[in-house]
C-alpha cells in the first residue's frame, strides 16, 4: 500500500523543529535554509503550514525537468531529485503546485524532500504530532474518525 505524507495544520505550532531536523539529517548541521521542508506562516489565517513534496503519482516536476533529474522511484513510492543531474534551471520550482521544491543557495541546484528513504525524521520528531507518514488508508481512517482536525494534501 502506498504511504503518503500529510499534515494536521491545526496541530502545527510553527516551532520549525521539522526544518532543523531535516537540515541536520541532510547536511549534518542545523541550517534551515537547507531544509527540504518549509514552514509557511499564514498570519492572515493564523496558522503555520509545513510544506513538503507530496510525491505525486504524475509529478509535473518530473515532466518538466529538461535533464531528467527528477524521476519516480522504480517501486512507485516516491519522487526523487538527483542533484548531480540537476542543472539549476528551476523549471520544476515553477510548476510544483505545492511550492515544495527550493533552490540550494550554495549550489544553485534544486532540492526537495526524499522522505528520508521512507523514514522521515521530521515526522518522528515533531513535538505536536502534526506530521504523518503512513499508509493512505490508515490516514484516511484516522481522519474519518475525527482524530485529525484538518489534513493538508493539497493546501496551496
Amino acid at each position: 500500500m502506498k504511504k503518503i505524507f500529510m499534515v494536521d495544520i491545526q496541530a502545527c505550532s510553527g516551532c520549525r523543529l521539522c526544518e532543523a531536523v531535516c537540515s541536520f539529517e541532510k547536511e549534518g548541521a542545523v541550517r534551515p535554509s537547507k531544509s527540504q521542508i518549509r514552514v509557511l506562516k499564514l498570519d492572515e489565517r493564523g496558522i503555520d503550514v509545513p510544506v513538503s513534496c507530496q510525491h505525486c503519482e504524475s509529478p509535473l516536476c518530473a515532466d518538466t525537468c529538461p535533464v531528467n533529474a527528477i524521476t519516480i522511484k522504480a517501486d512507485g513510492t516516491g519522487v526523487l531529485l538527483k542533484q548531480d543531474k540537476c542543472v539549476g534551471c528551476r523549471a520544476c520550482v515553477l510548476v510544483c503546485p505545492y511550492g515544495a521544491i527550493t533552490v540550494d543557495s550554495d549550489t544553485g541546484k534544486c532540492m526537495k524532500c526524499d522522505l528520508c528513504a521512507g523514514d522521515p525524521q521530521c515526522v518522528k520528531l515533531c513535538p505536536k504530532g502534526a506530521l504523518y507518514y503512513d499508509d493512505a488508508e490508515v490516514l484516511n481512517s484516522v481522519r474519518r474518525h475525527g482524530k485529525m482536525k484538518v489534513l493538508l494534501k493539497p493546501f496551496l
